[in-house]
């Protein structure tokens, strides 16, 4: 019994050696005035969704083996996707004008998110079953682009305000701009640049640049801005940003005017950091939600471009001339 007991005390010391060794394979990077360096560039690309599919059920995390079968799935689709195209079909019949791309043009995301070792089956992580707590467990119309389409006699392209903001150039789509920060179809990248009293952390996506103040109060209430109201402190080597007072326009998943967001920027590894958004709305979840991603590092011989809204720049006006050239030629029947 003794050989046995002297056996496993030696493996645990064992294990807490190379634990211990593993924890210092890299030190906390520090600015001049001693902050946690978080700059450089990062990418949060992942095909993990925000919320978990049925398939997972109230399963939270993958086995290492599982997560390499899902991405593996992810990469054969980019490949059927990213196929020759034959020339000669014909137009797509269902009105999918996404079938003018194939994945030669999509950032492949064909990674899980991994923190701390754990694979994630949805980016929230509260509450444990993955979903959003919706009052009365539907999504409530209160994004003001909604309640301008309810209005009678209003349709859809009757103006530039009632497409979406990223159709019109003004923020990235799929909240890619933040807050929160989520991965998005493709160029799910981001610059951060620290000073002793900011933080600066720019968008490649319709280059958006959020500034963020550090110890400072919120703006006045009656001043939106794109992507809110944001300010920041550190908790330790924990960057903390709360934002509140979006423009009216910015609604993520029906939020009301009273949402507001904490976002956690944590660094974890010396090229990742652990990126955490806590959302309140009384208006619209019946209590606070968490999500997580993982940002991780860019290589250093990676540049980040600026991208090109040409959607905006030379489309929009067609969309709308073309819902007027349907309205009179409807009048005329």
């Amino acid at each position: 019994m003794k050989i046995i007991l002297s056996m496993l005390l030696g493996l645990g010391s064992t294990t807490l050696i190379l634990i211990n060794a593993s924890a210092q394979t890299w030190q906390m990077p520090r600015t001049a005035d001693g902050r946690a360096d978080l700059q450089g560039i990062w990418t949060n690309s992942s095909q993990t969704p925000l919320v978990r599919t049925e398939e997972f059920g109230e399963k939270g995390f993958l086995t290492e083996a599982e997560a390499n079968d899902l991405q593996q799935g992810w990469r054969d689709r980019y490949t059927r996707g990213g196929a020759d195209i034959d020339p000669e079909r014909g137009p797509p019949t269902d009105g999918n004008a996404d079938a003018g791309y194939n994945s030669f043009w999509w950032d492949p995301r064909d990674d899980a998110i991994q923190i701390n070792g754990e694979y994630r089956t949805s980016i929230i992580v509260d509450p444990a079953n993955g979903q959003i707590p919706f009052l009365e467990g539907d999504r409530p119309q209160n994004s003001l682009r909604d309640q301008w389409r309810a209005r009678p006699g209003v349709e859809p392209f009757d103006g530039p305000e009632l497409r979406g903001l990223a159709e019109r150039c003004l923020l990235t789509f799929s909240s890619g701009s933040g807050p929160p920060m989520l991965p998005t179809l493709y160029n799910s990248n981001y610059q951060i640049v620290q000073t002793p009293d900011h933080v600066m952390i720019l968008v490649e996506m319709v280059h958006d640049a959020r500034i963020i103040p550090l110890d400072k109060d919120h703006g006045a209430a009656d001043f939106e801005k794109w992507m809110g109201d944001s300010v920041g402190y550190w908790d330790g080597d924990t960057l903390v940003v709360k934002t509140q007072n979006f423009h009216p326009q910015q609604s993520f998943r029906d939020s009301s005017d009273q949402m507001t967001i904490t976002e956690r920027f944590e660094l974890i590894e010396q090229d990742k950091i652990k990126y955490a958004f806590t959302i309140e709305d009384p208006l619209t979840y019946r209590r606070p939600w968490t999500g997580e991603v993982a940002m991780n590092r860019k290589p250093t011989e990676e540049a980040m471009y600026e991208y090109a809204c040409h959607e905006g720049n030379y489309a929009f006006p067609g969309i709308l001339g073309g819902a007027r050239r349907q309205e009179a030629e409807a009048a005329q029947l």
